[in-house]
């Protein structure tokens, strides 16, 4: 990076980088720093005048001549730090406190201390320091929220964009963003653990596959050069998992990333988690029961309790959830029938409530958009609905007491689909029939139709496949509704972005009073600031509000001599 691309701020911290090294201290040290204790383990483990060795980042700094208090960051915390220049420096040389400390040393740095833990005046835990070391030289400025008497924040890093995009700096300016991938994490471990106790085993399936299946969904598509064929990105782990069970285990499940070539929106991202399982000898009736108990179990262990609140509705996963058949959901939300409808009468029916359709669209696609529509945003709390017919389900059995049905559920929570079941089909001569008929609909136009058999799935099926039931859950939207986040990007730690074009010719996206401002400063380089305004012929809130923002941004500066003020292009 050019210097002429960089801050004022950027460019004092690498003349600090530089004056580190001449003062003979590396700002990126190779060695192991022996750290001992945890921020939150020292707060909460009180001991007077304990030694300890912590390592963080600087996050603040109020220097007070001879002695000094900061904060000090790490991964569980932050815990006040109390700097004495005659504790550091306890001979006749002061300058790692006066010089370093004071001058090279910035917030965002990474530093080791050692020291012994006390109480200040006002109760305050804290350590004094006897030693300190400089672990790893922050270059950028991080952008610290600040608060004023009042209590209000101000310069917070909240803009969604950035966060997204830098979440590195959102983990470490947004305590709160943290606690949402700790309870993430804790969501894995408990339902693990619940899987692992009832003696189901984990697995790892294939993410390159030959044919896109397991799912209605389209593919990303790559190539694999050695053997000269087209490969799918996973879609769905589930005709895998099957496999498994042919193969003679009892019970199989996989946290696997799908990738589906779709839209993005506050709930949708290309690449997902799923979590699939799969166990025989049972049906769909006994899965419902499981995923219930599961759920509840996953919430107590994530939040402390089965209740939760999302989107300010208090949602409760504790057992045993409402059991609603498609067709009576439809029937309530619609008052229409859907039982024995023709496909003709289906989109009849589709356009009669005022949902979009088209000629590509076979009787299971019509019945899915008349719930999604009409049907699917009233279930708050958590609701199977049951029943699906045959052709909304190409993979699951059919209904022993209506074969135009299926045994199958979705779980509905806060008006969306978390989890999905079959009583998984097992006949591999059906199962054919289902596959060929997925490809009619594809040759039809449906592109989210499976438009390739996979044979081998068919031929384990021939080789017989106990009866199962299989259960998948999205584990995105699970942990929003557990977290109260209505976007999937505040779960995921690096959700899908539009790229972001790095170079000297690409600066800051700048606001449209930005923007004037900065084309008119182009054409002199620099100007005095009082002609420039006058160009610009902006009120004076957005005018200082466009020359902040070119100021931060690091494109322009202003200067004042005997003249009066100048502002000129930085770069």
């Amino acid at each position: 990076m050019s210097n002429l691309e960089l801050s004022d701020q950027e460019l004092q911290r690498r003349e600090t980088l530089t004056k580190l090294r001449e003062y003979g201290i590396d700002p990126y040290p190779a060695a192991l720093y022996p750290v001992t204790d945890k921020a939150k383990q020292i707060k909460e483990k009180y001991e007077e005048d304990k030694q300890v060795v912590i390592a963080g980042r600087l996050m603040r700094r109020k220097i007070q001549g001879k002695a000094s208090f900061g904060d000090l960051q790490d991964d569980t915390g932050r815990i006040q730090v109390y700097f004495n220049r005659d504790e550091i420096c306890p001979g006749e040389d002061k300058s790692l406190y006066n010089d370093v400390f004071k001058k090279l040393l910035d917030l965002g740095d990474f530093i080791g201390i050692k020291g012994k833990v006390f109480k200040t005046q006002v109760g305050e835990i804290s350590i004094k320091v006897e030693e300190f070391t400089m672990l790893s030289k922050s270059l950028r400025p991080l952008p610290l929220p600040k608060t004023d008497a009042d209590g209000k924040v101000h310069d917070a890093f909240t803009d969604p964009e950035l966060r997204y995009r830098q979440r590195y700096v959102d983990l470490v300016v947004n305590p709160h963003v943290k606690d949402i991938f700790v309870k993430r994490s804790k969501l894995y471990t408990a339902m693990r653990n619940f899987f692992n106790d009832a003696g189901y085993m984990e697995v790892e399936t294939p993410i390159l596959q030959p044919i896109p299946g397991g799912a209605a969904a389209r593919p990303f598509v790559t190539h694999h050069n050695a053997l000269d064929i087209p490969l799918y990105m996973r879609i769905a782990n589930e005709l895998y998992l099957k496999r498994l069970i042919v193969g003679g285990f009892d019970g199989v499940y996989e946290f696997s990333k799908n990738f589906r070539n779709e839209g993005m929106d506050r709930t949708h991202n290309p690449e997902f988690t799923a979590m699939e399982i799969y166990v025989a000898y049972k049906d769909y009736n006994w899965m419902m029961e499981f995923t219930e108990n599961l759920l509840e179990h996953c919430a107590v262990a994530v939040n402390g309790s089965s209740k939760t609140t999302f989107n300010g509705q208090e949602i409760d996963f504790k057992a045993p959830y409402a059991r609603v058949t498609m067709r009576d959901s439809i029937l309530e939300f619609t008052g229409f029938d859907i039982n024995g409808k023709s496909e003709d009468e289906l989109r009849a029916a589709c356009k009669d409530l005022g949902i979009d359709v088209d000629e590509t669209m076979g009787k299971g696609k019509l019945i899915d958009e008349i719930f999604g529509e009409k049907c699917e945003g009233n279930y708050i709390q958590p609701t199977f609905i049951t029943d699906y017919p045959k052709e909304m389900s190409p993979l699951c059995k059919s209904h022993r007491d209506n074969p135009e049905l299926t045994e199958r559920f979705e779980l509905m929570v806060c008006g969306k689909e978390i989890a999905n079941s079959y009583s998984e089909l097992n006949d591999p001569i059906d199962q054919r029939e289902r596959f060929e008929e997925q490809v009619r609909l594809a040759e039809k136009g449906d592109d989210e139709a499976t438009e390739m058999i996979d044979q081998d799935f068919l031929r384990a099926l021939e080789y017989g496949m106990p009866p199962a039931a299989g259960l998948g859950i999205g584990m995105d939207r699970l942990i929003m509704y557990l977290t109260d986040n209505p976007a999937i990007q505040e779960v995921l730690f690096f959700p899908q972005m539009k790229p972001e074009k790095f170079g000297a010719k690409k600066g800051p996206e700048l606001k449209e009073d930005e923007q004037l401002i900065f084309d008119l400063l182009a054409k002199e380089q620099t100007m005095d600031l009082n002609v420039l305004k006058e160009k610009a012929g902006l009120s004076n809130k957005k005018w200082d509000k466009g020359v902040k923002g070119l100021t931060k941004n690091g494109l322009a500066k202003v200067t004042k001599d005997t003249n009066g003020l100048t502002i000129e292009m930085i770069g």
